[in-house]
């Protein structure tokens, strides 16, 4: 698995490369607001753990940060029925006649999906947990489309950008961890609903952070993004806006390798320009929150399935909307 900007692999497209990289760079601007930091799912949670794409402090250019529902209880089965005592007599006289007695009902046997049922898992899921219960988590974020390369027990930076993006497209607190409102939103079986209904399409969804790989109508992943953070900064001399441009646009241009921005504002792995300077790439870093300078970033291992699965070659088309 890839984490960090890899090296060159050769160039797409080489010749239109210097006129369409005039705004090209996506790098954190430090200082950002961070406007997914709403109520933790309980007040221990906080957001922004130090693994790849953390959501604490904006981070810097290559800075390395770090980003199931547990089983249902089983059902216990219904108590036996104790046998019941004898009537007592009812005069003083003894009775010769034999008592009636109840026989003990038989204890019930619990149902087949109680059975089944796993057994309870942790309160909360979050970064550096293992085992079990988050297995069931990955799969269940898989299952309902979100980005994630496999199960594997281990909730490392991959799984914290899924649940990100879930949390995104539930509208609840972004703080990565898994409580009981993200487990009900596993459980409700959450999805983001595309604008497109059809082609091969990249959407990107700037109120909630996302970028959807959609086929016809149908999201194939749903994958957590930060665009333009809307600030102020300079570049080369020059003050600028951090900002994302919204509307219909194609993939003009896209560099199988790492490309280091003209204006000096970092590294972008495998870009895929839209627009003049503007990309969707590959970075270690992408929190919960818009942070870049105008750029779509995507984890350096979204980056690869959308080139390496989805394709989205040149002509592609790219929806950017709301903001």
């Amino acid at each position: 698995m890839r984490s960090d900007p890899r090296g060159a692999r050769g160039t797409s497209g080489a010749v239109a490369v210097a006129v369409a990289l005039l705004l090209a760079g996506c790098t954190p601007i430090i200082g950002q607001a961070h406007p997914g930091a709403t109520a933790s799912d309980v007040e221990t949670s906080q957001p922004g753990p130090t693994s790849s794409g953390a959501a604490g402090a904006s981070p810097s250019p290559g800075q390395s940060l770090s980003p199931s529902p547990t089983g249902a209880a089983s059902a216990s089965p219904s108590p036996s029925l104790s046998p019941s005592a004898g009537p007592s007599p009812t005069s003083s006289a003894p009775s010769t006649a034999p008592v009636p007695t109840r026989s003990p009902a038989p204890p019930k046997s619990p149902s087949p999906a109680a059975a089944s049922a796993p057994a309870p898992g942790p309160a909360l899921l979050r970064s550096g947990d293992e085992g079990a219960a988050v297995a069931q988590v990955q799969r269940r974020l898989r299952e309902l489309g979100y980005f994630l390369p496999a199960v594997d027990s281990d909730f490392g930076s991959n799984t914290r950008q899924a649940v990100w993006a879930l949390q995104k497209a539930a509208g609840i607190s972004r703080d990565g961890v898994v409580g009981p409102s993200t487990r009900a939103a596993l459980a409700a079986g959450i999805r983001p609903t595309p604008r497109s209904t059809t082609g091969h399409v990249l959407e990107v969804d700037l109120d909630r952070q996302l970028v959807l790989a959609v086929q016809d109508g149908r999201v194939v992943a749903t994958i957590n993004a930060s665009s333009g953070s809307g600030r102020r900064y300079e570049a080369l001399g020059t003050m600028r806006t951090a900002f994302t441009p919204r509307g219909d646009f194609t993939v003009v241009q896209q560099i199988d390798g790492t490309h280091y921005s003209t204006l000096e504002l970092g590294a972008m792995y495998r870009p895929k320009y839209f627009r003049a300077g503007w990309a969707i790439h590959g970075s270690p870093s992408v929190p919960p929150y818009p942070a870049s300078h105008g750029c779509v970033r995507v984890s350096n291992d979204a980056i690869d399935w959308i080139w390496d699965q989805f394709k989205a070659p040149v002509g592609t088309p790219i929806l950017v909307h709301g903001g």
